[in-house]
């Protein structure tokens, strides 16, 4: 049986940052584009979902905002 909270793209990765921090400001482009505060809640976030065992650690090594 598949786990359906687990994230197993990049894609789903994103989605569900975006969707659990909407206060964050966006901007256009890659990574390195979004201010400071975006991306370091990013790194938090991802972090916490491999120590919750929602997003491999894999798949956590190289995803991308």
């Amino acid at each position: 049986m598949k786990d359906t909270n687990k994230i197993t793209s990049q894609r789903e990765l994103r989605r569900a940052f975006w969707s659990e921090n909407p206060g964050l400001e966006r901007r256009r482009g890659d990574q390195n584009a979004q201010p400071c505060d975006t991306r370091t809640a990013w790194c938090d976030w991802l972090d916490a979902q491999v120590r919750a065992g929602r997003v491999s650690a894999r798949l956590a090594e190289r995803a991308t905002l």
